[in-house]
């Protein structure tokens, strides 16, 4: 199953000249780059971890890519997305965010429907990887 979170989720996979083209586009917005990671991946998990802070004061591609590529070492199993903050209001908007890196085998998620008297349905899930 494949997760589809963010902007490109529905496309193959990015290269890196690709990762870095949106990069540009974002760096030429004036919109700040942050790296996030995590294992969960479940759509409610929005919160995932920081790879260090956000790239505010960043005008290159190759910085973004370069702690991209440190992110890959430290955690190569894991999604890994790019987000792109606007601050032109005075506080922090996510303007694009999309997925960079993923597992070599994505997890699946099974639902079993159990239906009871009154129409009334419980759902329950389980991960399978």
């Amino acid at each position: 199953m494949r997760i589809t979170q963010g902007c490109f989720s529905f496309l193959p996979d990015l290269t890196d000249e690709q990762i870095t083209a949106q990069v540009e586009y974002c760096l030429g917005n004036d919109w700040a780059i942050g790296v996030e990671y995590t294992y969960d991946p479940h759509p409610r998990n929005t919160y995932w971890e920081m790879w260090g802070n956000p790239m505010f004061d960043l005008r290159d591609a190759k910085g973004v890519m370069m702690e991209l590529d440190e992110c890959r070492t430290a955690h190569g199993g894991a999604y890994i997305r790019l987000n792109a903050f606007d601050s032109t209001r005075g506080f922090e908007t996510v303007r694009m965010s999309f997925i960079v890196n993923r597992p070599k085998v994505e997890p699946t998620f099974h639902i079993q429907r159990t239906d009871f008297e009154s129409r009334s349905q419980k759902y329950a899930w389980d991960a399978r990887y």
